[in-house]
């Protein structure tokens, strides 16, 4: 296990994650006594504008994967149009590795009611709606808690604080459809229909939720309004790096000492968080490891100083993404992982599309037979094929996730798949397994 050096350590700024050891962290009680709703208060006596303004030159950007600027995105909603606003708070997470938000509503749900209600009231909505993965009971019971508690305190309902603002916010559990973390799925299922994602333009901003004007972020991009309404636009972006200000929530799992949520300055690199993680498991080696999540090209041990921000993980080949990092050792299989994270992307696509829904359904079956020793060399031509077909050419993005860890894999760790096709490597997978692959 290795020791932090100080230096290390000085890349941990709990920002979002700073109550989540308090006792009773999730309760209103504790919440005020640690600044909770001072951010509120201050936000209701300035004017929505300032707002969106403040939020833009933070230069926050969205915690969900795509890093789209939130001010940015707030400032899209028209504005005295005459339709009701809405904003839809996405904590549908339910990609493979990737957990930070789950944790975030059930030690600290109130963060999120806050940054919810600050963020309605600057882009004048009425209503907002967070849709929460229906298999996290725990997280929406805590949810649900806070919500009761900020009602039963004036911080929701009518005229909230004597302010004149009014808001009503909803925790709807979904059915635990990985599709509904596409935000435009997600309104689908919001409304009742089956979670498909829909052809835009229009976009959300003007044709969102009911066909009105609507925001949707991320759980850990709304959560981050409070403290940014409370220490200003300079101090948030004294964290991080120019372009990718603040701090970010990394969830470390797999090959580590300490696997867990580090939140550091965006920047850090994994070779600091392997550090801060007590380092790799005893008799293992670190070989290859995702940066944002399953749906994001896979990097190798070559990268582990590349900057984990928006910028430096593009400039290195990957996405950040959720930035869920899986740690793989070489005591792992590069092509094992990407045929199980495969299988779960097949499983769980909507079918709405045929790149997605065809594609996903045959790599599947030609990872089968290469890992039961029945692949060829032309396997690995109809695998590229396959996700070139795919990568753009899908609904949504659930698709060009599901090629990234093919396409990176191949890159990387082409020896391994011709191992398995030359018979240097034991097949992983039986014949019975094979059932349907060929």
């Amino acid at each position: 296990m290795t020791t932090p050096r100080p230096e290390t350590l000085a890349k941990l700024t709990p920002v979002l994650t700073k109550r989540w050891l308090s006792p009773d962290a999730w309760r209103i009680g504790t919440y005020e006594q640690l600044d909770g709703y001072a951010a509120l208060r201050k936000a209701l006596k300035a004017h929505p504008d300032d707002l969106i303004q403040l939020i833009k030159d933070s230069g926050l950007r969205g915690r969900g994967g795509a890093g789209f600027p939130t001010g940015l995105k707030w400032g899209f909603i028209p504005q005295g149009d005459g339709k009701p606003h809405y904003l839809v708070v996405n904590a549908d997470e339910g990609e493979p590795g990737t957990c930070k938000d789950l944790p975030l509503m059930t030690h600290d749900p109130h963060a999120l009611v806050e940054g919810v209600i600050i963020a309605s009231y600057a882009i004048r909505a009425s209503r907002a709606y967070i849709y929460i993965r229906g298999e996290a009971v725990h997280a929406a019971r805590r949810l649900r808690n806070a919500v009761q508690e900020a009602y039963d305190k004036g911080y929701l309902g009518r005229n909230i604080l004597r302010s004149g603002y009014d808001l009503e916010l909803v925790v709807h559990s979904g059915a635990g459809a990985y599709i509904c973390g596409e935000e435009t799925a997600l309104l689908d299922s919001l409304e009742g229909f089956r979670g498909q994602p829909r052809l835009r333009p229009p976009f959300p901003a003007t044709h969102g939720l009911y066909a009105s004007p609507t925001v949707v972020n991320n759980v850990g991009t709304i959560a981050s309004v409070p403290p940014i309404v409370l220490g200003g636009a300079d101090w948030w972006k004294s964290m991080g790096t120019e372009k990718s200000s603040g701090p970010m929530i990394y969830s470390l799992s797999g090959r580590v000492v300490n696997p867990g949520q580090y939140e550091c300055s965006m920047g850090v690199t994994l070779r600091e968080l392997l550090e801060l993680a007590g380092g790799m498991q005893p008799g293992h080696n670190l070989r290859f490891w995702t940066p944002g999540g399953s749906s994001t090209p896979l990097l190798a041990a070559e990268h582990l100083d590349v900057p984990l921000d928006f910028e430096g993980v593009a400039a290195a080949g990957s996405i950040l993404g959720t930035t869920a990092t899986q740690i793989f050792s070489d005591q792992d299989c590069p092509v094992y992982a990407t045929y199980r994270w495969l299988e779960f992307y097949h499983h769980e696509s909507c079918g709405k599309c045929t790149p997605c829904r065809e594609g996903n359904y045959w790599m599947v079956r030609v990872y089968r037979r290469i890992l039961a020793g029945q692949g060829t060399h032309e396997d690995l031509e109809t695998l590229l094929d396959t996700c070139d077909n795919i990568l753009g050419r899908s609904f949504c993005g659930l698709g060009d996730g599901a090629t990234s860890s093919v396409t990176s894999s191949l890159q990387y760790f082409k020896q391994d798949y011709l191992d398995y096709i030359e018979g240097r490597t034991a097949p992983k997978l039986s014949d019975k397994q094979l059932v349907g692959a060929h």
